[in-house]
């Protein structure tokens, strides 16, 4: 898959085949804007993850869906989510699996700024930048 660097993997839990594959759909499927289908990929991936990687998965759950909720002009559920992805994520940051997550979690704070903002506190949708999965810089 592309966008996903393997260097990191040697210090990462074996994943199974299944969970494997399921975390690299679920990261094209965010890449591509299919939210609430990457929630699902990442959520089956998560339950089959080994314990020291359950919270990174977690945290990608959060994500999708935060930009989900928001796509559905949710600010509350939006900021809720947003919250959750910054504290399962940041542990595992500056990168983890091949992902650039210093990079993702100031994507993510920015996006809670402006999910918290009065601006968007009557607004019909809340856009959100589209999230971007920066492959970790070598």
């Amino acid at each position: 898959m592309t966008g996903v660097d393997r260097a990191d993997e040697q210090s990462s839990p074996a994943l199974s085949p299944e969970a494997s594959s399921r975390f690299l759909k679920g990261v094209e499927l965010i890449r591509a804007g299919e939210y609430f289908a990457a929630h699902e990929e990442l959520e089956l991936a998560w339950r089959d993850a080994p314990q020291p990687e359950r919270d990174f998965f977690q945290g990608l759950v959060h994500v999708a869906v935060a930009w989900y909720q928001a796509g559905r002009g949710r600010r509350i559920g939006t900021v809720r989510q947003l919250e959750k992805a910054i504290r399962r994520l940041t542990p595992y940051a500056p990168a983890h699996r091949g992902l650039d997550l210093d990079a993702l979690l100031e994507q993510l704070r920015r996006a809670l700024q402006v999910a918290q903002s009065d601006r968007l506190e009557h607004a019909v949708r809340i856009d959100l930048d589209a999230v971007e999965l920066v492959e970790e810089q070598q």
